[in-house]
């Protein structure tokens, strides 16, 4: 375990190729990950929202409509989409398990919230030519797609998604064949990127509503445990849990050393996020629910099914 923590804090630390010994030549050498069906949606998501902003600000002068922190928000967001994805971060993921689980958590608990407070959508929309703009807008304003995205949207229903989603990918019949397949990868890490999509916006936009800041919290406090469960799982095995893992080849490191690391990884760094979020989530409840009778206080009506308390 001590090797374990030595690992993760070197990998924090973009150190790595210190971990090697002797004369051994690792079989990481930095490539950069073009698989066309990773890349393509990457690219095209920073410049359709870029030629949406463009348009939008020349339209309606610049920092209008959309501000300028959301706009930093999601050059954050992208950069850390691109560097779990294209990077090579993603080459070196297929060497190390600790490596593998930086880049899961990266796109869930960094790429994904930055996103959701950028909210994007619009920009998009902005970028697409006028004749999809139109009848893609009238299509998202159907019934029946606001009712599906209102299940969706629910706290309740993005943390269990969002739960499924993790540990699906983390049993070993499932993780094995995504390391051995291309496109089972690619449908791992886009069904953590849109359940953690999901997830953040339920918490993040539902925050708007006064009610809700319980549910999320709950629910962010259930996210926080199972995510540290799986963590510990992984990092106390007594065997090595995924047979696909070709990580001690070169690197100097055992694979329980190198699951160790990973599970580290996943119990530790996202445990402190989501406490995090959830303690901002109290004050922000706290600072709303005294602002309400200090308002009364002060002679400040709510509306009250139309009656004045006065």
């Amino acid at each position: 375990m001590t090797r374990a923590i030595t690992l993760w804090i070197a990998l924090f630390f973009f150190c790595a190729p210190a971990l090697a010994h002797g004369d051994v030549d690792l079989p990481f050498n930095g490539e950069w990950a073009l698989d066309p069906k990773v890349i393509v949606p990457v690219v095209l998501s920073l410049a359709l929202y870029a030629s949406g902003i463009f348009r939008l600000w020349r339209k309606a002068g610049i920092g209008r409509g959309i501000r300028h922190w959301q706009v930093r928000c999601f050059t954050f967001g992208w950069c850390f989409l691109f560097i779990a994805l294209v990077s090579p971060l993603h080459a070196l993921a297929e060497q190390l398990f600790v490596a593998h689980m930086v880049e899961h958590e990266i796109l869930m608990v960094a790429a994904a919230p930055l996103i959701v407070v950028a909210r994007p959508f619009g920009a998009m929309m902005w970028g697409l030519p006028q004749v999809l703009r139109l009848p893609l807008a009238r299509l998202l304003q159907s019934s029946a797609l606001a009712s599906v995205w209102a299940i969706l949207v629910d706290p309740r229903v993005a943390g269990l998604l969002h739960a499924l989603a993790i540990w699906s990918w983390h049993m070993p019949i499932l993780f094995d064949a995504a390391l051995e397949n291309s496109w089972m990868h690619w449908m791992q890490h886009l069904s953590f990127l849109f359940s953690a999509l999901l997830f953040w916006w339920a918490l993040l936009r539902a925050n708007a509503r006064q009610k809700a800041y319980a549910m999320s919290i709950f629910v962010l406090f259930v996210t926080m445990l199972h995510c540290s469960l799986l963590g510990i799982l992984i990092s106390l095995a007594r065997r090595p849990l995924y047979a696909s893992d070709p990580s001690a080849f070169g690197w100097g490191i055992s694979r329980m050393e190198d699951q160790q690391a990973a599970g580290l990884i996943m119990w530790i760094p996202p445990g402190i996020i989501y406490t995090a979020v959830a303690l901002a989530f109290v004050a922000r409840w706290m600072v709303n629910a005294s602002m309400k009778p200090r308002n009364y206080a002060h002679g400040i009506s709510a509306p009250s099914n139309g009656i004045s308390p006065l």
